[in-house]
This record gives C-alpha cells, structure tokens and sequence, in this order.
C-alpha cells in the first residue's frame, strides 16, 4: 500500500469487521491510546461496523488533554509577564486553565506566537535580545526529539534568554495506572504508532506479560485500526497477552536508537500528574541537571500549586476509559468548542471533540 485511499478501503474494512465477528465468541473491551485513532475511529463508524460483543473505550492518549490544570496556569502566568515572548503550537491555545487560556492573554496584548517548529524559537531569541522567550514543550514521547533538540542547541549556541517549560508525558506508566486501577475494565490495547515509532515496542512487553493484556501498536488510518483490532481480539480469544506490530511500515521493535539517546541526554524521568487523573509515577520527563538552566519554571520561580477540575467536568473518566463524552451531562450543553469546560472539548484529538464533531446528533 502506497497512498492513503488504500488505507480507506470499504470493501477491505468490511472484510476485516467479517472477520473479527468470525474469531468474536465473547464480550471484550479495548483500549485505543491514541486521540488520532479515537478521531478516525468516530470520523469512519469503525465501532458500527464491528460486533456488538466488542467496546471500544478511549484512553489519555491526548497530551494536549492531560496537561494538567497547574502546568497551563504557569504557563498563563508566565506569558503575562511584560519581558516574555511566549512560543506554541497551536494546540495549546485554547486549552482552559483555571480562569484563563492563552488566545484571552494573546487578545489582550500578551506576547503569544505560535510556532510549528520548536526550533523556530532558536532564531526567534536571536531576532529578540531584550525578551525572554519561552517554549511550552508539550508532548508524548513523539514530540521530545524536536523539544530535546531546542534545549541541546539552545546550549550550544549560548542563548541566555531561551527557556522551556516542560510538560513531557509517557504512555506505558499511563497504561500501567489504567490496568492497575480498581475501576478497569480493559483487556486490550491499541498503542499509539507514532510515540512507538520513537520507542519501538519493547518497553510494553512488561506490561502485557505482568497484566495479561495485550497490546498492538496500530497505525490511524480505518485498515490500520481493524487489522490492530483483529489482531488484539485474536489474542484475546487465543488467551494470550503479547506485544504486537500492525503498524510495520513505521514502527521497528527498537525504535528510532538516536531519537532515544537524545531524549536520555537531555531529560529525566519524573512523576507527572495527569491532568483529570492525578498524579502517576515516573511518568513524565523533566529537565536533565546539565540543562536545567533552561528550565522556565526555576528560572520564573514558579511554585507549585493544586487547581481543581470544573465539578461538571469528567473528562479525568473519559481519559481512563471509564465513562464516553456522551455521558457527561456537560457535553454539547455547558461544554461546547466555543465554550470548553475541559481540554478533551479542545484538542484536535480530543475525545469530546470527536464526539462533538463526528456523532453529537445521536449522542453515542
């Protein structure tokens, strides 16, 4: 397959549903991580098309979704401040803190700019002597080659007025804290394809043998999620619990070793609280002591707080798989893209955004 409609076949998809109602005998529920597999699997009706015996449950695979209140009103706080010019993806714009988000502070006169690299800060601090610029450096495990690389030049190049404030999470102690938690329900997960095509898959070998779940990292495209689905669902009946590879075309078992090597050399291993789910250990990356120079919450002095979700919200349930967007008595009412009471009703993979703009007329 080399182009994007071979990945949308119908006939194809209607071959794979046929066979997963074929190996289907019992009821299973699984876990896709990624909000990109969440969209297309809303966007395509991938759930009509499958066995009513199989429940698809939407994970924390959102970054932008699990930043945790507390990080976005740093990062408010720190883009108010006069001397700062504050740099980020789009993304992030619209992401509710507390009181606030970045487009209000932007409206009002703040220095907010949106880049689509993080290296455009490096000569965005050049072309700015006299400002101190800032990245919110947001992500999963995909995303921290690129922010790596801006602290690593950023050192290189002896820039004194560039600082990141860093809010890097980590999938596998993610799924880890929804096997464990008393509340799951999950059997089987679909992993995100693109942090796996930074980490390969190994490191979910431990998970799958420790919890008998097994875990497929799966592409984003319909055929990608079916195959990952059968392949999952198969493993399920067979009664086994392994790490599989449906996502080939980009994903090696090792992973991309020099995308690795810079991550280890530029960050650490930290707890991280997860925005509506709390705090998870060593599941975030913090700056590495050599570079700690440019971490923007010790050189703001930023202290540490504790926020409270909107009581209405239950996007935390939504994030773990518990309760669907639908379920919220918020959803398309208090909670709309123009209004959002949480960040899964922002992100363009949030998993109330797909619902509210792929299924809200029927509400499943």
């Amino acid at each position: 397959m080399k182009y994007i409609d071979e990945y949308r076949d119908g006939e194809t998809a209607k071959k794979y549903a046929a066979a997963i109602k074929d190996i289907t005998t019992r009821s299973w529920t699984i876990m896709e991580v990624c909000g990109g597999q969440t969209h297309a699997i809303i966007r395509f009706g991938i759930q009509d098309l499958l066995p009513p015996a199989i429940h698809l449950v939407h994970g924390p695979g959102c970054p932008v979704c699990v930043t945790p209140l507390e990080m976005i009103d740093k990062a408010l706080a720190i883009a108010a401040r006069p001397e700062v010019l504050f740099c980020t993806f789009g993304d992030m714009l619209r992401v509710p803190g507390s009181c606030n988000d970045l487009q209000s502070l932007r409206a009002g006169g703040s220095d907010v700019r949106i880049v689509y690299s993080p290296l455009d800060c490096l000569q965005i601090a050049k072309d700015n002597p006299a400002k101190e610029i800032v990245f919110f450096a947001v992500g999963f495990e995909t995303t921290a080659p690129g922010n790596a690389m801006l602290v690593r030049r950023a050192a290189q190049q002896e820039l004194k007025n560039l600082s990141v404030l860093v809010s890097h999470v980590l999938v596998p102690p993610a799924i880890e804290a929804i096997l464990s938690s008393k509340q799951n329900k999950v059997q089987g997960f679909l992993a995100a394809g693109h942090v796996c095509t930074i980490m390969g898959t190994a490191e979910y070998e431990p998970l799958a043998t420790k919890y008998k779940a097994p875990i497929v990292a799966t592409g984003f495209e319909p055929l990608d999620i079916l195959q990952g689905l059968y392949m999952c669902i198969k493993q399920l009946e067979e009664g086994q619990a392994e790490v599989e590879n449906q996502y080939i075309r980009a994903v090696a078992e090792c992973g991309n070793r020099p995308a690795q090597d810079l991550i280890r050399e530029v960050f650490r291993v930290i707890p991280r609280k997860w925005r509506g789910i709390g705090p998870i250990p060593q599941s975030g990356w913090g700056l590495a002591g050599k570079y700690e120079n440019f971490d923007a919450e010790r050189r703001f002095s930023l202290a540490d707080t504790s926020v409270e979700e909107p009581p209405e919200c239950i996007s935390g349930l939504v994030l773990q798989g518990i309760k669907k967007p639908s379920e919220c008595s918020a959803f398309g009412k208090s909670c709309t893209f123009d209004h959002p009471l949480g960040a899964p009703m922002v992100s363009g993979e949030g998993a109330c955004a797909a619902y509210y703009k792929y299924r809200r007329h029927d509400g499943t």
